[in-house]
């Protein structure tokens, strides 16, 4: 094993560190770990991501139903317009992008380059939400729950789309959903938004298999890794603050999100 793969590998050590601390936001290291560090191309990295994503998501989500914080009704509600969306652009839309899209001057616009830099965005929106942090909106936990339905479809097809373009989970367009869409307290809100991510990521990555070649034994043992941190993760959250370790990751992917679009338009070029 090369030094770069040992680099890899850490890598996915900490996605699960970073999700078992603070319970979000670890899978946006992901796509550029498996991109920058194991030179993976994006497409596939993106599928990779949805794997490793769904499956560290399903840990938490099966942790979380144990304690009784998982509104099934909620997440199943939420989750069935995001489940089409997040299929249907792996298998149809991700596919269907051409190689290259246009070209700025001497400065050819791929595929590969979009999705990286669509990618950042997404960072970028993603570390405002850390940095800024949550605020409980005081429902009472007994509190009805009642839906907008045409919002919350809009809203699933819109983080599932997202979702199958990046490989991200979304969790920070979810969480204020659930809260604001559902009235759902915001510890069931993060608790149930797993549950979500979970199914949306491994069904989208189901319309990968026909698509892409996937290197099940390195999947498995970069996910299993990703797993093992999060139980570090986990351990280590008994000890640390997570609300000040959730700024300080947010203000890392920020930088992490601009060096991402000055690498892929600028550095690139």
């Amino acid at each position: 094993m090369g030094v770069i793969e040992i680099f890899g590998y850490l890598g996915a050590l900490l996605i699960g560190l970073v999700l078992g601390l603070i319970g979000g936001g670890g899978s946006i290291l992901t796509v550029p770990i498996l991109v920058y560090v194991l030179n993976i191309s994006p497409v596939v990295a993106t599928a990779y991501s949805l794997f490793v994503v769904g499956t560290s998501s399903l840990v938490g989500a099966i942790r979380n139903a144990q304690k009784g914080m998982v509104d099934f009704r909620t997440g199943i509600v939420f989750a069935i317009p995001a489940l089409f969306a997040v299929f249907l652009t792996r298998k149809y839309l991700v596919p269907a992008i051409p190689e290259e899209l246009f070209s700025i001057g001497d400065y050819m616009v791929t595929k590969d380059i979009a999705i990286m830099v669509f990618f950042a965005i997404i960072m970028l929106a993603a570390s405002y939400s850390m940095i800024k942090g949550r605020k409980d909106n005081g429902i009472d936990e007994q509190n009805h729950v009642t839906f907008n339905y045409p919002l919350i479809i809009i809203e699933g097809i819109v983080v599932g789309v997202l979702t199958g373009i990046v490989g991200a989970g979304g969790g920070f367009l979810i969480i204020p959903a659930l809260v604001l869409l559902a009235k759902l307290p915001m510890k069931k809100a993060v608790a149930t938004s797993l549950m979500i991510i979970a199914a949306k990521s491994l069904i989208g990555f189901l319309g990968d298999l026909q698509n892409t070649s996937i290197d099940w034994s390195f999947l498995l043992v970069f996910t299993s890794i990703s797993i093992i941190g999060i139980f570090i993760g986990l351990y280590l959250n008994k000890f640390i603050d997570g609300n000040r370790l959730k700024k300080g990751f947010g203000w890392f992917v920020l930088i992490m999100g601009i060096y991402i679009v000055l690498k892929e338009t600028i550095m690139g070029n």
